[in-house]
């Protein structure tokens, strides 16, 4: 599923409002990121290598979950002409593929000097969370007129 771009401007926002991002992911989705972050670590490109580690098999790379934050970010809450400020993140659990990662991004926090929200972050697959963390945005204001 792809995100429609919706701006929200800092006058629309409101503590609790959220906004839900699916995505399966794919070996392509995997090898992708891998191509174009560089990071060619074999524990998400070589099943032999993967089957010796913890997780047996191949995962996604940590950051390719995280950026389905920035997906929801940029695209629907706030969406375009946002501004990320700053994000930090905790790896809980492995992503596999095939796995369905439900990332969810919710407003806590409105500070209107300077326009900033803080964002709670959220991805899981099933029940199992698999990445949380805390986003701070500066949103774009209504345009006069």
């Amino acid at each position: 599923m792809s995100l429609e771009a919706r701006t929200l401007y800092f006058e629309d926002l409101s503590l609790g409002l959220s906004e839900t991002y699916r995505k399966q992911i794919t070996s392509t989705d995997i090898v992708a990121f891998a191509e174009i972050s560089g990071d060619r670590n074999p524990i998400h490109l070589s099943e032999e290598f993967a089957a010796t580690t913890p997780f047996g098999v191949r995962i996604a790379h940590g950051i390719l979950t995280a950026s389905f934050i920035s997906a929801v970010i940029g695209m629907r809450l706030p969406g375009p002409g946002s501004v990320y400020i700053a994000q930090n993140l905790r790896f809980l659990a492995p992503v596999r593929i095939g796995d369905e990662v439900v990332t969810t991004v919710e407003v806590v926090e409105l500070t209107e000097k300077g326009r900033r929200a803080k964002l709670k972050c959220e991805c899981r697959v099933g029940d199992t969370r698999v990445l949380e963390g805390e986003a701070e945005v500066k949103v774009p204001a209504r345009p006069a007129g």
